[in-house]
């Protein structure tokens, strides 16, 4: 994700960094920790929304609450649908 513009943490307003850490702190803990064998480059999906923060809040603050540990997956079973996702869009990461 080179090519995206995007804004890192530091560099962001304050609006921007309050809907960042909103977001961290949204997901469930278990996501802290990398999967293994995730790639080790810095780049996130998230960082690549950083120029729409409402975008972004919204987003990923839904995907958060559906992420939810109160919910009956587990995180296996997030990573094979998102897997499957990917290879039904013909997605190459």
């Amino acid at each position: 994700m080179a090519w995206i513009k995007t804004i890192k943490f530091e560099d962001a307003d304050p609006k921007l960094q309050e809907i960042l850490m909103q977001i961290r702190m949204a997901y469930p803990q278990e996501y802290a920790t990398p999967a293994e064998g995730a790639s080790t480059i810095d780049e996130s999906i998230i960082d690549s929304h950083t120029l729409m923060p409402d975008a972004l809040h919204h987003s990923f603050m839904a995907f958060a609450a559906m992420m939810s540990p109160e919910l009956p997956l587990e995180r296996r079973q997030h990573e094979m649908i998102a897997t499957m996702v990917s290879h039904t869009n013909d997605c190459f990461y």
